[in-house]
């Protein structure tokens, strides 16, 4: 995934690398079997003709590698299949195509679902999703992604469902404000369109409704001292939400501290990785993170991923925010269609899913989802409004997670 697409997408997680390189945090530390069978619950064996299902993911491309969501998928496929009743009751059969971030072979990807006739398509953490969806949108198949980041995909109201709240960095900003008792935040964000987009857009409303006031300060792409801009933030009167990548936030932080800042700070995902922790003067204790799973404690949603993983994918590393991101939104849409009777048909998918009822989304943490387009007005294809927040500890390594509040 390009950078760009990154802090679109969360950056994934919290407390992740920019590498994906996560063994210094693993999910919860394993699961012995007779724990992952007690975790993984009754079983429910889906029975009878299979159902196909499309994957479109990445895979190893040029400037990213998310070749993980393939072998994720495959064993979340054989827990639904043996504990969820697949869908319907019919076993999920997948249907794998990789982008390789070249958005000619999402294209490709697309149409190859149709021509296999899929009942739907999942779609993992994608660069090029919105190349992938033109043909699967055209020919009516619902489209579920982890986050989609185009106004095509977020604007769609019949048969597109996005795990990603475009807002939800802008309400973290908003959050960490108010949580501490301040009514100003600025948002230190890289000066790239796909980063400023929400907090242009979405910004001013959302901290008006919650009676903040929200700054943007864009700051170009490379700047190592940030010390001029953030000048004016000296004090401790308001809050800073940082959207960068590694380098940026690295530069940001030490702006900060460089101006004599001393109140809340706030980052995506990205901003806690290992490089930062070590390059970051005086640690990353006390920092708001904003993800959208919890990795790197021992939680319910990471004993759950280590069961299926231990079960059924022995082979895949469970140390990947990448890959908890993927069970999450797989098995999300099976949550979404959970509700399905009869004919397993695109039409019959996407009907189900708009009328699915409000549900836990599984390995988000304890975020609900509900796709039935009023969620956000603006962006009907949105499921799920807000994200995960944590403090960071004194090694800079997340702790008790909690989910966003949203109003």
């Amino acid at each position: 995934m390009s950078t760009l697409s990154a802090l679109v997408l969360l950056a994934a997680g919290c407390g992740s690398s920019g590498s994906d390189d996560t063994s210094s945090t693993s999910g919860s530390g394993g699961t012995s079997t007779a724990n992952a069978a007690t975790v993984l619950g009754p079983v429910n064996k889906a029975a009878g003709a299979p159902v196909k299902i499309g994957l479109i993911s990445d895979g190893k491309g040029p400037s990213s590698d998310t070749s993980i969501e393939g072998p994720v998928t495959e064993a979340t496929v054989k827990y639904l299949n043996e504990h969820k009743g697949g869908i319907a009751g019919r076993p999920i059969q997948l249907v794998r195509c990789e982008t390789q971030n070249d958005a000619a072979k999402a294209t490709d990807c697309g149409n190859q679902m149709v021509e296999e006739k899929v009942a739907a398509v999942v779609v993992g953490q994608s660069s090029v999703a919105d190349a992938a969806w033109q043909p699967v949108h055209a020919a009516h198949v619902p489209f579920f992604v982890y986050a989609a980041n185009t106004a095509s995909l977020l604007t769609d109201p019949t048969s597109t469902f996005s795990l990603g709240d475009p807002t939800a960095q802008v309400r973290a900003a908003v959050d960490l404000a108010k949580s501490n008792g301040l009514k100003k935040v600025t948002a230190i964000v890289i000066d790239v369109p796909p980063a400023l987009g929400s907090f242009k857009a979405d910004g001013p409303k959302i901290a008006s409704e919650a009676g903040v006031q929200l700054t943007l300060l864009p700051v170009p792409l490379g700047t190592a001292d940030m010390s001029p801009q953030l000048q004016k933030l000296a004090g401790s009167d308001s809050a800073a939400f940082i959207l960068g990548s590694e380098g940026f936030c690295i530069a940001a932080l030490n702006g900060l501290r460089t101006v004599g800042f001393t109140g809340p700070v706030g980052a995506i995902g990205i901003c806690a990785s290992d490089a930062i922790r070590k390059a970051v003067t005086g640690g990353l204790k006390g920092t708001s993170i904003v993800g959208t799973v919890p990795f790197g404690t021992d939680n319910p949603s990471t004993r759950l991923y280590d069961a299926v993983l231990s079960t059924y994918g022995k082979s895949v590393d469970p140390n990947s925010v990448t890959g908890l991101s993927m069970f999450m939104t797989f098995s999300g849409f099976q949550t979404a269609v959970a509700g399905l009777k009869g004919d397993v048909t695109p039409a019959a998918v996407t009907s189900a899913i708009r009328s699915m009822p409000e549900s836990e989304l599984p390995g988000s943490g304890g975020q609900k989802f509900q796709c039935s387009g009023k969620l956000e007005p603006n962006y009907p294809a949105v499921c799920l409004r807000g994200a995960l927040t944590t403090k960071l500890d004194d090694k800079g390594k997340p702790t008790d997670y909690k989910v966003l509040a949203t109003s």
